[in-house]
Parts: structure tokens; C-alpha cells; sequence
């Protein structure tokens, strides 16, 4: 017994002694320099001069000078709407109770859903707060059909976007009332699809909570709904501009000319890019301003699809109803925003 555990006393000191070993290499490897550390360091002093320098040879460039210029006006004429909006979405969301919603609408679901369509007219808010204010919704009681044609017309009808879609195409009256009317049937014709063909199994709505909670203060909530609405719409409102700057500047007039010279192929190419760039529909219509050379159904096209179909809301809507209803809706409302802005657009433009 005495052998044996001073066998395992010799095996533990061993161990013991190993680790510091490994323990003393690894501190000493770590304190070693790297191996072509001269390189390194010249590299360190070399790289980052060279790229200043070249940047600021091809910042200097007229193109570039032209893209800062397109990406600054942009952002500079969108920003006062994209605040307002924002602001409303946020008051409406903290002082407004929801009852206010329900009683809005007929019993009937039928009539519901056009009701709740012209209800995003006078209730402004940015499609990122639509989605939760939709499942609140629905959560109290409202018909799935009306809460999703309010999801719809809201952030592209509201009193803010059609304001800011006729200072950024002046003097040109059909182009607000061809997006109010554009937007207003694709959110109708969507809710009635739903009432037609919507399956409960597709919808699995998320709790989540919207509007004030009692105990809370209501100017925190306020604060807190701008706060968020603003910083995260006023990204994507920049890297829009950038995307619109470079459209305009980078890309060939010869690649553009193959999409704006044919009607259909135009309105299908600016409706997905509206769906990349997923602008804010408080700015939308200033990028669409900008792209001149493509005609005005296809810019039409840009503003209906923008705020109801683009990336950022399909995964708003995949994460609260689940994903086998965010495929089907958002493919459905692409084709059906696309053809009431090519017909209204055709009709009025």
C-alpha cells in the first residue's frame, strides 16, 4: 500500500511538473516575437500610408466626387421625413390604445379589410413597427385579413410618405396619387387573398407586446419606439443612398439603358431592387427621384414594392408569424404589387 501510493504521489508530481513545463513554454512562445516580425513591421508602416494615400488620390476623382454628392442629397432630403415619420410611429405606438383599432373596424371581414387599408392613410408608422402592431392585433381579436392589410398600407400610404413623395417628384401630382392608389389595391387585394385562401396552419403569431403597458411611463415608451424605429431606419435610409449614389454613378449607361428601355423588364428590375435595398418608406421616393433614367412606372413600382416586400421584412415577418407564412405572403404581395403598379402606373403616368 506504502509503494502504491508513493507511486501515485510520484505520478502526480510528474503531472505537476509537466504542466509547468507547458505553462513555462507557452508564456515563453507568447513573449517570443513573431517569426518574420521585420516584415510585419514594415508592413505596419508602410500599408496603412499607401492606402491613405491612394484613397485619397481616388477620392479626388470626379466620380467619386459625383457619388459623394448624389449619396449626400439623398440622405439630406430624406432625413427630415424619415424623422417626422419615425416620431408619429412612436407617438401612435405609446399614446394610442389598441381598442382605438378594433373599433375602427366592421364586424365583417370583408368589409374589414378595405377599412383597415384606408386606416393606413391616416395612421402613420414605418414598416418595421407594422409587423408587431399587426400581431398585436390579431392577438386582440382583429381578423388576420384586416390586421395584414394594415400591415401593408400603413407604412406606404401614411400622411408623412405621400408628403415626401411630392416634394421629391415636384409638379408632378399622378405620381402621389398613382402610389396611393397602387398601394392602397395591393393591400386590399392581399387581404382579401388572405380572407380566400390564408390557412391558419401558415400563421403562428409571436407574443409580442405593443402600445403602452400600464405602470410604464408613456413618454419612456415614446422615447424608447423613436429611439429604435429612427436609428435602425436611418441605417438602411444611408446604405440606400450609398446603393442609389452608385447606381448612378458606377454602373454603365449602357446597362441601364437595357432595363429602362423596356417597359416590363424596367419595372421588374427597380421592384427588386426595391426589395434589396429595403429602404425606409419615408425616404423611398427620394431614391426613386434619383433614378431618372428608368420611366415613371418603374420607379411607381420601386415605392409600392419597397414598403411592403424587402429583406428586412421578410425576416420581421418570418420571426413573428413563422417562416411558412412569410414565403407565401411576401411572394404573393411582390406579384400583386408589381401588377397594380404596372396597371394604376400605366392608367395615370
Amino acid at each position: 500500500m506504502r509503494l502504491t501510493g508513493e507511486l501515485v504521489e510520484a505520478g502526480q508530481d510528474g503531472s505537476a511538473a509537466a504542466r509547468e513545463g507547458a505553462a513555462a513554454g507557452a508564456a515563453t512562445a507568447a513573449s517570443a516575437p513573431p517569426r518574420f516580425w521585420p516584415l510585419l513591421l514594415v508592413g505596419a508602416a508602410v500599408v496603412p500610408g499607401t492606402l491613405l494615400f491612394l484613397v485619397g488620390r481616388w477620392g479626388d476623382t470626379p466620380a467619386v466626387q459625383a457619388w459623394r454628392t448624389v449619396c449626400l442629397a439623398v440622405t439630406v432630403q430624406a432625413l427630415p421625413f424619415l424623422l417626422l415619420g419615425t416620431a408619429l410611429s412612436g407617438a401612435i405606438n405609446a399614446f394610442v390604445p389598441e381598442w382605438v383599432f378594433r373599433r375602427m373596424l366592421p364586424r365583417r371581414p370583408v368589409l374589414a379589410v378595405p377599412v383597415a387599408g384606408v386606416a393606413g392613410v391616416v395612421l402613420p408608422g414605418c414598416e418595421c413597427a407594422s409587423v408587431p402592431v399587426a400581431n398585436s392585433l390579431i392577438g386582440r381579436g382583429v381578423t388576420p385579413a384586416a390586421a395584414f392589410a394594415f400591415l401593408l398600407s400603413a407604412p406606404a400610404v401614411n400622411p408623412v410618405v405621400l408628403t415626401a413623395t411630392a416634394i421629391a417628384f415636384p409638379g408632378d401630382p399622378a405620381m402621389v396619387l398613382a402610389r396611393l392608389l397602387a398601394s392602397l389595391a395591393t393591400a386590399v387585394v392581399m387581404g382579401w387573398l388572405w380572407l380566400r385562401f390564408g390557412r391558419s396552419e401558415w400563421l403562428r403569431p409571436a407574443v409580442r407586446h405593443t402600445g403602452h403597458r400600464t405602470g410604464h411611463s408613456r413618454w419612456n415608451e415614446f422615447r424608447l419606439g423613436f429611439q429604435h424605429d429612427f436609428l435602425h431606419a436611418g441605417g438602411f435610409l444611408v446604405l440606400g443612398a450609398m446603393a442609389a449614389a452608385t447606381f448612378n454613378v458606377a454602373v454603365p449607361r449602357s446597362v441601364l439603358d437595357t432595363f429602362a428601355g423596356t417597359p416590363w423588364l424596367s419595372v421588374l428590375f427597380l421592384a427588386a431592387l426595391a426589395v434589396l435595398l429595403a429602404v425606409c418608406s419615408e425616404a423611398d421616393a427620394f431614391l426613386a427621384a434619383s433614378l431618372t433614367g428608368f420611366p415613371p412606372v418603374a420607379r411607381l413600382a420601386f415605392m409600392v414594392v419597397g414598403p411592403m416586400v424587402d429583406l428586412k421584412l421578410i425576416a420581421l415577418q418570418a420571426g413573428t408569424f413563422g417562416r411558412a407564412f412569410a414565403v407565401r405572403f411576401c411572394a404573393a404581395t411582390l406579384v400583386v404589387a408589381v401588377v397594380c403598379s404596372a396597371l394604376i402606373g400605366g392608367a395615370l403616368l
